[in-house]
């Protein structure tokens, strides 16, 4: 089976790019919470309408009767992330692929962790589905692509990772860290702590 390219995982392709302060003060997020499966049918929808939205997409590897099949997933198993207006959000609902919506207080911490999740999946490096997070350091990398990056490191059996959490989904995507320089900094974000 041929290796397809991943479906368009946003709308615009330049969702996180500085320069989409218009596109930022018209609309709001919401969290569509969708029926089993339906992500990636519900963003073609929103494709097709040009409604903004934000599919997180990884690879995933499978072997399957001997040979190694490609597919791209949903990070978040059962959750887009809508950036619309109310009535964008109607043509959301009007698909039938949504279980209900979850509107969110917080623009700028979901902007904040949303833009790191898609920082990190264009790094290329193996990503792993966080379900559960575990309280941990809270860290900074310093050096290499994931620069500026904040977010926890937890230990698991591989070794120490580096979780960027959603945090209004409790969940996050995590990567192995042990060639990164971290710094240790306070939960606020304000200043860097040494530790």
């Amino acid at each position: 089976m041929p290796f397809l390219p991943p479906e368009p995982n946003s709308f615009p392709l330049n969702l996180f790019a500085e320069d989409n302060a218009v596109l930022r003060a018209e609309r709001r997020w919401w969290v569509l919470h969708t029926k089993p499966r339906q992500e990636k049918s519900l963003a073609r929808q929103l494709l097709q309408a040009q409604v903004p939205f934000y599919l997180p997409l990884i690879e995933r590897r499978s072997l399957i009767r001997g040979r190694i099949q490609h597919s791209h997933v949903p990070l978040f198993g059962g959750y887009l992330f809508l950036l619309g207006q109310r009535d964008e959000r109607v043509t959301a609902l009007a698909t039938k692929r949504v279980v209900h919506t979850l509107e969110v207080s917080d623009q700028r911490t979901l902007w904040d962790d949303l833009t790191q999740v898609h920082r990190l999946i264009n790094t290329g490096a193996p990503i792993t589905p966080e379900e559960r997070l575990e309280p941990g350091a809270f860290v900074e990398i310093t050096r290499g692509s994931l620069a500026g990056l904040k977010g926890r490191i937890v230990r698991a059996a591989t070794g120490r990772r580096f979780v960027v959490q959603v945090n209004f989904i409790h969940r996050g995507a995590s990567v192995l860290i042990d060639d990164f320089s971290l710094i240790a900094i306070k939960e606020e974000l304000e200043e860097p702590v040494k530790g």
